[in-house]
């Protein structure tokens, strides 16, 4: 048990708690102690797993449809979900897989090949008929959907956890319209017009800039697809077919291509930039400057409120799946 302990870094008490049940320990700590117990092949391995699973009683497993693997933001989700499980004060399994082809459907038949092994699922999806049928196929089973970041809709009812997008999107209006005073021309770069995310970032955006940023020309939307190599592209185009331009809004994917061509074409740093969520590539472009602004989804509260209403939907056998709307972070060269 004092092997234990330290392995665990906790005190020789809390262990005898845990194996005799004698009074209740944080879930984290509880998990640390298994995890230790595992580590060292502890003699009362087998009491302590009971011990655990008969407090915590019967797990609720829940299924998440992430975007490409590759990409930084969604592997941050994919890490922070299962650290968000093993501190869940209650029972709780998570199936996070990534999907690499994007297309309506691969997304549909992704939603239709896990919903039945999980009790309930969330995704990150563009809006599409066929995802919306998928959706209502598995809500006739009795497994409920949760839109992850971005909005989706279906007759049956979905759930959310993410942003007021539009409220993002005026945000970002306001930093512009604030950080840039001299008159020109705005670009706005969005992944695909298909999630609601990015369509409401881009409709708040116009509307904070119609009432007080009416020094700026607003152009149409670029889609990157949230593809670097696009992204790049895309900006350099833009940059070149445009000169005039002051002030760039990324409501989507693709930042790292937009801070390459940033790097070569505006070392001046003349540009207002201002990006959405904070993978490694954009805190080190807001680090250096590049980036003015980044606004960002809360992530570690994001998840956990995920996990915790989506196992209460499932428990309680609530009729209407949850939705939170969650408060955004500013994040700026100064307070990265």
């Amino acid at each position: 048990m004092q092997d234990l302990a330290r392995r665990a870094g906790v005190s020789v008490s809390t262990v005898d708690r845990i194996l005799n049940g004698r009074a209740e320990v944080r879930p984290a700590t509880a998990a640390r102690v298994l995890a230790a117990a595992e580590d060292l092949a502890f003699y009362a391995l087998p009491a302590l797993r009971d011990r655990l699973t008969a407090r915590r009683g019967t797990a609720v497993r829940l299924g998440f449809l992430l975007q490409q693997s590759h990409r930084d933001f969604y592997r941050q989700i994919a890490d922070g979900l299962r650290a968000a499980a093993t501190a869940s004060p209650d029972p709780v399994e998570v199936e996070v897989e990534h999907m690499e082809d994007l297309s309506p459907e691969a997304v549909a038949g992704n939603i239709l090949r896990l919903g039945p092994r999980v009790q309930a699922l969330a995704v990150v999806s563009a809006e599409h008929p066929l995802v919306t049928k998928a959706i209502e196929t598995l809500a006739a089973q009795g497994v409920p959907t949760y839109g992850l970041i971005s909005d989706l809709t279906a007759a049956c009812g979905v759930g959310f956890f993410g942003l007021d997008n539009w409220r993002v999107g005026r945000t970002a209006g306001w930093a512009v319209a604030g950080l840039c005073r001299r008159a020109g021309q705005v670009g706005i770069l969005m992944g695909n017009h298909r999630y609601r995310c990015q369509e409401m970032n881009e409709a708040g955006f116009r509307s904070y800039c119609r009432e007080h940023g009416t020094h700026l020309t607003l152009l149409e939307p670029q889609q990157t697809f949230e593809n670097r190599a696009i992204a790049r592209d895309v900006t350099a185009r833009l940059l070149r077919r445009d000169p005039g331009i002051v002030a760039l809004f990324v409501c989507g994917g693709g930042m790292a291509g937009v801070l390459e061509v940033l790097e070569e074409v505006d070392p001046g740093r003349s540009i207002c930039v201002v990006g959405l969520d904070l993978p490694e590539h954009t805190r080190m472009g807001l680090i250096a400057g590049r980036l003015s602004v980044v606004i960002a989804h809360p992530l570690d509260r994001l998840l956990a409120v995920a996990i915790a209403e989506m196992r209460a939907d499932v428990a309680q056998g609530r009729a209407t799946p949850a939705r939170r709307v969650l408060p955004f972070d500013i994040l700026t060269p100064e307070n990265v």
